[in-house]
């Protein structure tokens, strides 16, 4: 029987959490808390769209050595238990009165030493995706242990992309260019912008995008000055300059570019 993995092989996630780990080393760190979907992802292959709930937070921890952690909502379990991870530590979210907290807690607790450092994404397009007042009880439960700055050790990882990443990106690139193909089909003058829009994200979805993250764009009279309002009723005309930018998803891996 095949080792349980979604998207890569389990190795492809193996060979991330080894560089990750190297990447820690270098900065002292007993662990990493990530909490956002790119990075939870990047983990562990655990790929839903119920990220776009903020009722419940998710956890991944990653130790020194040794597997991650899932501290998770339990209606994400049997999802979880997919991917090649075998610790997963559940609470029945959400829980107004400890979403989470203690679990988690108590997870870094067994995981590190007192007075270890453990990283937490600080940086440049990072964000905490939990209660700014859940995040400081679980400071205050973990005793010695301190939350530093762990971005360098993410991104180091994160930035190098092995080809089996790559492959994926130019298969979300591929969904976009054959759907940028087709809006003659739809693009004539007396359409308006929002029917254009709505088209082309029809388009994304019948050329293998999994869901359609953002449409944005533009169109005007030699040019366009706006592009991120939404699209309206105003009608295109014969010499309009139309542009399309969309961010396209595909198993987990997005396209961003515009024509």
């Amino acid at each position: 029987m095949s080792e349980p993995s979604l998207i890569f092989p389990a190795e492809e996630y193996r060979r991330r959490i080894h560089t990750l780990q190297t990447e820690m080393a270098k900065s002292d760190l007993a662990a990493v808390l990530l909490t956002t979907p790119a990075d939870v992802f990047y983990t562990t292959g655990f790929l839903t769209r119920f990220w776009e709930s903020p009722a419940r937070p998710w956890f991944v921890i990653v130790p020194a050595s040794g597997a991650p952690v899932a501290v998770i909502p339990a209606i994400g379990a049997e999802l979880m238990s997919r991917t090649s991870l075998r610790d997963i530590r559940t609470w029945s979210a959400p829980d107004p009165h400890d979403d989470g907290v203690s679990l988690l807690a108590a997870t870094l607790r067994d995981l590190t030493p007192e007075a270890a450092r453990i990283g937490l994404p600080m940086g440049l397009e990072t964000h905490l995706r939990m209660p700014v007042a859940d995040f400081l009880r679980v400071e205050a439960a973990i005793g010695t242990r301190r939350m530093v700055d762990g971005t360098q050790a993410v991104f180091r990882t994160r930035e190098v992309k092995s080809e089996a990443e790559i492959t994926k990106i130019r298969a979300a690139c591929a969904v976009a260019d054959a759907a940028y193909a087709r809006v003659p089909e739809f693009a004539r003058p007396g359409m308006s912008l929002a029917e254009v829009f709505r088209s082309f994200q029809i388009a994304l979805l019948q050329e293998g995008a999994d869901w359609v993250s953002y449409v944005a764009g533009g169109a005007g009279q030699g040019g366009y000055g706006d592009v991120i309002s939404p699209a309206d009723a105003r009608p295109l005309t014969r010499g309009d300059v139309l542009m399309l930018d969309t961010g396209a998803v595909r198993d987990g891996y997005f396209c961003d570019f515009d024509r």
